[in-house]
């Protein structure tokens, strides 16, 4: 209950680590403070089928898991517990944090850590909750939630305490987080559930459409960071690909161009920069003067994609960049949260908003 003095829990929190967590689909990074990012490992689990148990006393989580899907054989599962950025393994998720807040003390399961977490844009208030209690059950001593794109500028640099309009992009793996920030808050925001996972997704189909080739996600990962491109490379590439004939059913090798990737990824590169367009559309004149100078800071696995850039700047006609060390953004701005909670406090939520 808040308010309550807890002297065994406030006593488990003087031996803990207190940190920032971004959850995300793909990926789940933590940064501790006065250490950086101390832990970046896919966010998968690895459960025995028709159940909620864990492998190996939670070994089969993070990279161990992503090793194995795909793979698995028929009594072994290995899933993503957050979809489009939010939970949707209840179980699962809390077990995952577990690990990984265990994992961050070195083995010791009783600590009582203070936890930052960045959550999407717009996350309805049952969804915010069960971020909230998934931490908690897995042994958060307080939680604190913070919107992915504020985070995000946060860890990049941009002025967000200013009274200048910056705008940031973070494509994840399952949402695209796009803000107008100023003043230690958004002026406009988006959460466009079209980000990484659904790259991979159009390489997938591609394949099986134009090549009869099945192929698993983490090949057509491979492929995206390879070849994949949303605008023209000075230099075209190619790339074999191997896979399931869809019409045999063998295994078979064929080669494919960027791009045909470049094709395939089109429709869900144009989404995103539409999605930017609204919020630009939606934001008062003047933070508008300030983007036509300061442009688009993109961040977020999708960030790597090449060409990215490009294809903003040629749909919106501003500048457009990517941000320094875009795949830990987010969570290096939780990191930066924990050390000023008084300064951010107004855009921060707690269990005891709830």
């Amino acid at each position: 209950m808040a308010g309550v003095f807890k002297p065994m829990e406030w006593l488990l929190g003087r031996f803990s680590v207190d940190m920032g967590i971004d959850l995300g689909t793909a990926n789940t990074l933590v940064c501790v403070r006065g250490r950086g990012i101390i832990l970046n490992e896919p966010s998968v689990v690895a459960v025995k089928k028709g159940t909620n148990e864990v492998l190996l006393d939670g070994m089969a989580v993070g990279n161990a898991a992503k090793a194995m899907l795909g793979k698995t054989p028929g009594n072994i599962e290995a899933i993503r517990p957050l979809r489009n950025g939010v939970i949707a393994d209840f179980e699962v998720t809390e077990r995952m944090l577990r690990y990984f807040i265990t994992k961050v003390h070195e083995g010791r399961h009783w600590v009582k850590p203070q936890v930052v977490i960045s959550i999407p844009v717009g996350i309805t208030a049952v969804e915010r909750r069960a971020v909230i209690h998934s931490a908690e059950r897995a042994g958060a001593r307080r939680v604190f939630l913070i919107d992915e794109p504020m985070a995000a500028g946060i860890g990049i640099g941009l002025p967000v305490t200013e009274p200048q309009g910056s705008l940031i992009v973070d494509i994840g793996g399952g949402t695209t987080e796009i803000a107008v920030l100023a003043l230690a808050g958004m002026v406009g925001a988006t959460s466009l559930r079209i980000a990484g996972d659904d790259f991979d997704e159009a390489i997938v189909a591609h394949l099986r459409r134009h090549h009869n080739l099945a192929i698993g996600e983490l090949f057509a990962e491979r492929i995206k960071l390879t070849i994949g491109s949303a605008y023209p490379m000075a230099q075209e590439l190619s790339m074999e690909v191997k896979g399931r004939d869809t019409i045999s059913g063998l295994p078979r090798r064929t080669t494919v161009t960027s791009m045909e990737i470049r094709d395939a990824l089109a429709d869900p590169v144009r989404q995103i920069c539409e999605a930017i367009r609204g919020v630009l559309e939606s934001a008062p004149p003047e933070i508008s003067a300030d983007l036509v100078d300061t442009g688009v800071t993109i961040v977020g696995g999708g960030a790597l994609l090449y060409g990215i850039t490009d294809a903003v700047s040629q749909t919106l006609g501003i500048p457009a960049k990517v941000g320094e060390d875009p795949l830990t953004a987010v969570a290096r701005g939780t990191g930066v949260f924990l050390e000023k909670l008084d300064v951010f406090s107004k855009v921060l939520s707690t269990d005891d908003d709830e």
